[in-house]
């Protein structure tokens, strides 16, 4: 028995692209009839395609998450999650994959996300970067459903984003920060990150930076280099800026966008900062319950990532599925954690 055609093979035929295709497969508006009627003639000739958004009944719909291969303790509590929810997706006729792909190299990943194609939907976590978009615009056009996942890539085909809104999470952080500054004269606050091209860390220092401007002008926001990932190369990079470019009788706060956070907290215990500056970071890893119970931390920020997960996989059912209104979402809120709540 031949293979069904694909939307591809249909489209070539048709000689109109691959989103023309599916719309007139899927009865959605925006082509003329008298394209709708060419491509439903090779339609009638070659067969209908077995089309990745629309399983056969009777079978598990197939998602896959697709997340950076970087070792990070963010990364790995989001794969763990993933593996948790195996009963929840059981229950809702799902089979998860998940996928780690090399992020270091952005042609790589793309090329390689592009190859995530035997699925009815994809829930990505990857770098806002031109091949990324084009990769996900290829998926999309092959008629795979793609939502990102934490951290956005705008500007592509994606359909939605689920995760908390980061840009909130930044000015969140500047707020409680600044409002313990000016202590004994304690008037600066400094941003760390690492070399990043993902959106959400991207929105999250913009955020810390217009709350600081907009609501406390007198205090002084202070960057620091680009931060190694891992916490020693964190902590002697911070350590060794420190004692070279900062005024540590004026620190009154960091906040650390992304990784590393042990190396940050140990870099300002070395500095003597450990009494005097307030620290914040993101998700609740067991790293930072640690670090929280130690005083290492003043303050966590944390979305529900079990509850993100799991929206992820019910939109992109409600895609395949043309519910109405599938892009509904409730996002998550961002929880502020601290040594005296946690769970």
């Amino acid at each position: 028995m031949a293979a069904p055609p694909t939307i591809a093979d249909i489209a070539r035929l048709a000689g109109v692209g691959t989103a023309t295709v599916d719309r007139v497969l899927n009865r959605r508006p925006g082509v003329n009839a008298e394209t709708v009627q060419r491509v439903m003639q090779v339609v009638a000739e070659l067969g209908a395609p077995q089309q990745p958004g629309r399983p056969r009944r009777g079978e598990n719909f197939r998602f896959a998450y697709v997340l950076p291969a970087d070792e990070s303790p963010f990364l790995s509590l989001v794969e763990r999650q993933i593996a948790q929810a195996a009963g929840d997706f059981r229950h809702a006729h799902i089979t998860e994959v998940t996928h780690r792909l090399d992020a270091i190299d952005p042609a790589r990943f793309a090329a390689e996300l592009a190859q995530v194609s035997d699925c009815e939907g994809v829930a990505l976590l990857a770098p806002d970067l031109p091949p990324v978009k084009l990769a996900i615009n290829e998926l999309v056009r092959a008629g795979v459903h793609v939502v990102t996942l934490f951290s956005d890539v705008a500007g592509s085909m994606r359909e939605t984003c689920i995760g908390a809104d980061n840009r909130a999470a930044g000015r969140t952080a500047g707020l409680l920060l600044a409002r313990a500054a000016n202590a004994a004269g304690r008037d600066t606050l400094l941003l760390s990150s690492q070399a990043t091209r993902l959106s959400a860390e991207i929105e999250r220092r913009i955020g810390f930076a217009q709350v600081i401007e907009e609501r406390f002008p007198k205090l002084r926001l202070q960057r620091t280099p680009d931060l190694p990932a891992d916490d020693d190369g964190a902590c002697a990079a911070l350590q060794r800026w420190l004692q070279l470019e900062a005024d540590t009788a004026r620190v009154a706060g960091i906040y650390n966008v992304g990784s590393g956070s042990a190396g940050v907290v140990r870099a300002l215990a070395a500095a003597g900062l450990a009494s005097h500056a307030g620290v914040v970071a993101h998700d609740f890893t067991e790293e930072h319950r640690a670090l929280l119970g130690a005083n290492g931390l003043s303050y966590v920020l944390h979305q529900d990532i079990h509850y993100c997960v799991l929206t992820a996989a019910r939109v992109l059912r409600a895609l395949c599925e043309n519910v109405r209104g599938a892009l509904n979402v409730v996002q998550p809120r961002i929880e502020i954690l601290t040594a005296e709540n946690l769970h």
